[in-house]
């Protein structure tokens, strides 16, 4: 007599839905309302969390932030609507020390930092993951663009279905152990307007509520404003240097200014040039012709890789690399130097690539994310 194997649920558990719980991870958005809803329709006991991430009052003032106030208030409407708890958690200490403090120092040592990943990393997926199991949920699942698969021993990460709304990029640093507690219900949508008419559906009040544009604790999208008030010390003027060694001009502090740059270095005539490096150091804006921008040999550092094999016992892999959020990927060599560390050359050099900057990994011919380091230098 042989036994049936149970049928797994859409959260991947051998049991009803109504017995499984799930963490949604709510930021008062379209997207993750959209996910809590579904969960709650189909019946799964599902736990709303808003995470307060940035002061209220600063929070308020402004539209599209995704920690502001307003959000938080949204959040809860939709777990009203649907019947199920939410709960509003305060991680503000959490948030500036693994997020806001690592950002303005990346910044003030010349580096163009990358928050939103830090935020994943630290601070959604490490201490809410964790908070989520001691709420004894199975899984905690995110409004995330990105697609999870169950591959032959372990979850793989894959891109999303609609390549416009991938989130591959920002969450490369996700580990091993906290992509088999995760869940991306949205990953295999094929446009926006999907997850819109799904809200409608429900009646959601955020069915048309605009994306969220900036990092939430940086209005207006003005870094150095924010910067200069976390770091006064960060508005230090220095020497705007070409790569000849003379000096062009004077600029107001090298947290105004980002690799690749070229208007508003107010140096005008000849040639135009680009910023090809920030020294923090001696204070120095560095800047060329634009094919000084241009490398092929990049040195990453803090590499997660989420590879069947370890990542030590490559000589060197083909993958396709981004390096940058909004570039796609392109063929390169990626050569471990140690159990953290590589070098990735890329078999076509690419402009601008900035310390600070991911660079992620993805197969060369499919959808598979195979994590990805941090760029320290090229």
């Amino acid at each position: 007599m042989s036994l049936k194997t149970p049928e797994l649920n859409s959260m991947g558990f051998a049991k009803a839905p109504k017995d499984t719980r799930v963490l949604v991870a709510m930021s008062g958005g379209v997207d993750s309302s959209v996910v809590a809803a579904v969960l709650a329709d189909e019946g799964y006991d599902v736990v709303g969390v808003t995470l307060q991430l940035y002061d209220h009052g600063a929070a308020l003032a402004k539209k599209g932030a995704c920690c502001a106030g307003r959000d938080i208030h949204d959040a809860r409407r939709v777990a009203d609507e649907m019947g199920f708890p939410h709960y509003v958690l305060d991680y503000e200490n959490k948030f500036k020390e693994s997020v806001i403090d690592e950002f303005a120092d990346a910044y003030l040592a010349g580096a163009t930092p990358v928050p939103c990943i830090r935020c994943n990393e630290r601070v959604k997926f490490r201490d809410l993951l964790e908070t989520a199991k001691d709420l004894d949920a199975d899984c905690m699942a995110t409004g995330h663009y990105i697609q999870r698969f169950m591959g032959t021993d372990k979850a793989e990460l894959h891109k999303a279905a609609d390549g416009d709304r991938d989130q591959s990029y920002f969450l490369f640093s996700t580990k091993q152990e906290q992509l088999d507690y995760l869940r991306f219900p949205l990953g295999h949508l094929k446009s926006k307007s999907e997850t819109r008419d799904l809200a409608r559906k429900y009646g959601l009040p955020v069915a048309d509520k605009p994306d969220s544009q900036d990092i939430c604790f940086v209005p207006n999208g003005s870094y150095a404003a924010v910067i200069e008030k976390l770091r006064p010390e960060a508005a230090s003027p220095g020497d705007i240097v070409h790569l000849d060694g003379s000096i062009l001009g004077n600029h107001k502090g090298i947290i105004n200014y980002t690799i690749g740059q070229r208007r508003g270095l107010g140096i005008g005539g000849g040639d135009p040039l680009y910023v090809v490096k920030l020294d923090a150091n001696n204070k120095q804006v560095i800047v060329g012709p634009k094919d000084a921008l241009a490398t092929r040999t990049i040195t990453i550092k803090e590499v997660n890789w989420l590879g069947d094999d370890h990542f030590t016992d490559l000589t060197e892999r083909v993958v396709a690399v981004r390096v940058r959020s909004t570039r796609t990927p392109k063929e390169a060599t990626i050569r471990p130097t140690s159990a953290t560390t590589a070098t990735v050359e890329l078999f076509a050099a690419e402009e601008g690539i900035a310390p600070g900057q991911a660079c992620v990994f993805y197969d060369v011919n499919g959808t598979r994310i195979y994590g990805g380091g941090w760029i320290t230098k090229n």
